[in-house]
């Protein structure tokens, strides 16, 4: 039973007061400026450099993971659209109707994940229509990535003024 009690401590669902959720959400948003459509960053960069060889691996690579995406969108988008609108919308109640601070933590990492791989499939569709090579799919996966940057960056500014704002009217109120 201790260990029990010491990992939910250790997990502990004040979620803006606890160091894992700042991990989580840091490697998130790390992860998302590493990768564009699973072309890494580096690669991105060769290409577009002009390395024959590295913008083939880019076509090659960026266009298996479109396929992948867009079949999967195919198959059951409407499935996946619909469960992901219900979770969100579970947990935007849960958070601002019910104010528990671990939805408010959830939904604050949801949202700008959702609207991320909302448009990594929009940049997915554009792809399949345009069949751009080489430099111009450099120049797009660039542009996407900025985009996903500056919107990490707002969603870190958002999360941590929400999560300061908390945190502070916690101990203010002597929780």
């Amino acid at each position: 039973m201790a260990f029990f009690e010491n990992m939910l401590r250790l997990i502990d669902m004040q979620s803006f007061a606890s160091v894992w959720f700042w991990i989580v959400l840091a490697l998130y948003w790390s992860s998302v400026s590493q990768t564009v459509l699973g072309a890494p960053y580096d690669l991105i960069l060769r290409a577009r450099k002009g390395g024959a060889q590295d913008q083939q691996d880019l076509s090659a690579l960026v266009g298996i993971h479109v396929r992948r995406r867009l079949a999967l969108m195919r198959r059951a988008g409407h499935w996946i659209v619909g469960f992901t609108m219900a979770m969100l919308t579970l947990v935007f109640m849960l958070a601002f109707l019910y104010w528990l601070e671990f939805a408010q933590a959830l939904a604050l990492l949801l949202l700008p994940m959702t609207l991320v791989r909302f448009f990594s499939l929009r940049l997915c569709f554009r792809i399949e229509r345009e069949h751009p090579d080489g430099q111009r799919l450099a120049r797009m996966l660039l542009r996407h990535r900025l985009w996903m940057q500056g919107l990490g960056m707002v969603a870190i500014f958002v999360t941590a003024v929400w999560g300061m704002l908390h945190v502070m009217s916690r101990s203010a109120l002597g929780w």
